[in-house]
């Protein structure tokens, strides 16, 4: 699995990184700089030999421990994990072990800086577990234990003989290095906990708005076959009576009976084509969106938008597809998308610089649903950054052979591919001279393939899925 870059990640994805990788730092710089005090002629040839060689083995153990320590602390914060008692127990009673030997490896005779030599050995003995323990406990905690630690050592220091100056030294630049690196750590997880609380909103947000469309379109269907349907149940009851009884007037109830299913049939087909309908500027506008909240910089550029309403429909529905398979089968930084009028033609060009991978390809089982039997949300209704939502496998009329089949119906072509500087290209050509404008959008996708029971189009809804509104899912 390739690893994505600093420049390929979300911002989210940036500032998960930064954040982690910046409490990695404080950790690591505590151990690596302990051991290269431990290793410093003062105290490697002052100090006994096997303390000399405890300490940086017992330096280089609390970075590891403390490292695993800060990894399960941010899950913590973030609410994702159980508080680890026995790591934490083991970070504890290292970091403590580590700060015995300083003490024994710095008594005031030997240190020709007695005061600076000391205090850093102290601060980076102390820094490492100081700030994972911070993200375990709240912040009145956080402040007790600091405190009650250094009060410890600083009795500890009068105790081995040290001066008030070394200890009141100690004392403030070991308070301040520990708080500086536990308040940076809490701060830091905190604006990244607000962050992915944003995200997760976002989610919730679109998958109620794809709810929402959801009843609008059930009450829709209700409204018109309810009545009609308990029309058809008694007269087709009273048919049954009359027919047993030998009764011409049987034919009549069902002839009605008849005329009652067609013209809810006519009715449920209005219904599915404007609950399908696709307007390109709002899905020039909806990529343009979706695209940004994914990370991605989408260039909207438009020299002719006075389009027949047919040419429209047809162009929104490339607009989505496109947009679809920017992330689902590339990785993406820029997208520009633009529309305008060329010889005679209507010309959408979407190009990208993260080369699809299967974009046209045959589909696998997992990948989304895009039948015209599964109705699909306006497009109009804000889709899902990320869905983690099971798909049911593609079907025949999917992706860019329904858009072809789309754009057949109004004599367009469409080209797919990569283009020069390693981008993807996509270009959908629709003759415009001489097409009388349609009074419809809706119509005259609708129309494009209908099935055999009239009115049911076959033809893909390029990209949609049954478990997202009709709008690309770029996120």
């Amino acid at each position: 699995m390739r690893v994505k870059g600093w420049s390929g990640r979300s911002g989210l994805a940036k500032v998960d990184l930064y954040t982690r990788g910046t409490l990695y730092a404080i950790v690591w710089m505590g151990a690596i700089g302990l051991t290269l005090m431990m290793l410093t002629p003062p105290i490697r040839v002052e100090g006994p030999l096997a303390l000399a060689v405890v300490g940086p083995l017992l330096a280089v153990a609390t970075g590891v421990l403390c490292g695993k320590l800060s990894c399960r602390g941010m899950d913590v914060y973030l609410q994702r994990a159980e508080v680890p008692w026995r790591l934490m127990a083991w970070a504890a009673s290292v970091t403590a072990g580590t700060v015995g030997v300083v003490l024994a490896l710095s008594p005031p005779e030997a240190l020709p800086d007695e005061g600076g030599m000391l205090a850093g050995m102290l601060m980076a003995s102390l820094a490492p577990f100081l700030t994972a323990h911070c993200l375990f406990v709240p912040n009145r905690v956080t402040a007790l234990v600091q405190l009650s630690v250094l009060t410890l050592l600083a009795g500890l220091l009068a105790v081995t003989g040290h001066t008030a100056d070394t200890v009141l030294a100690v004392f403030i630049s070991v308070g301040f290095t520990t708080g500086w690196a536990a308040f940076t750590a809490r701060a830091s997880m905190w604006i990244l906990g607000v962050l992915w609380q944003l995200r997760e909103a976002r989610d919730v947000e679109a998958r109620l708005a794809v709810a929402e469309e959801r009843l609008r379109f059930g009450r829709d269907l209700h409204d018109v076959l309810g009545r009609n349907l308990a029309v058809i149940a008694l007269k087709s009851e009273l048919a049954v009576q009359l027919a047993r009884r030998g009764r011409a007037e049987a034919v009549d109830q069902m002839s009605e009976v008849q005329r009652i299913a067609q013209e809810s049939q006519r009715e449920v087909r209005d219904v599915v084509r404007g609950y399908r309908e696709a307007d390109l500027r709002v899905e020039l506008e909806g990529a343009r969106g979706v695209l940004g909240a994914a990370g991605i910089h989408c260039t909207v550029v438009v020299t002719e938008l006075d389009l027949p309403a047919d040419v429209q429909s047809a162009l929104a529905w490339v607009v989505r597809e496109a947009t679809t398979n920017v992330l689902r089968h590339g990785d993406a930084r820029r997208c520009r998308i633009s529309v305008g009028l060329t010889d005679g033609e209507a010309v959408l060009v979407v190009e990208n610089d993260g080369a699809h991978h299967g974009a046209d390809r045959p589909p696998t089982a997992g990948e989304a649903a895009t039948g015209d039997d599964a109705p699909s949300a306006p497009s109009t209704v804000p889709a899902p950054a990320l869905s983690s939502t099971p798909h049911r496998a593609r079907r025949p009329g999917s992706g860019l052979a329904g858009l072809r089949e789309r754009l057949s119906a109004v004599d367009g072509t469409l080209e797919a591919g990569t283009a020069p500087r390693g981008c993807y290209r996509l270009t959908a050509r629709v003759p415009v001279e001489g097409r009388a404008d349609q009074p419809a959008p809706a119509e005259a996708a609708a129309h494009g393939r209908t099935g055999p029971e009239g009115g049911q189009p076959t033809a893909g809804k390029s990209g949609t899925s049954p478990t997202g509104p009709a709008v690309v899912d770029a996120g």
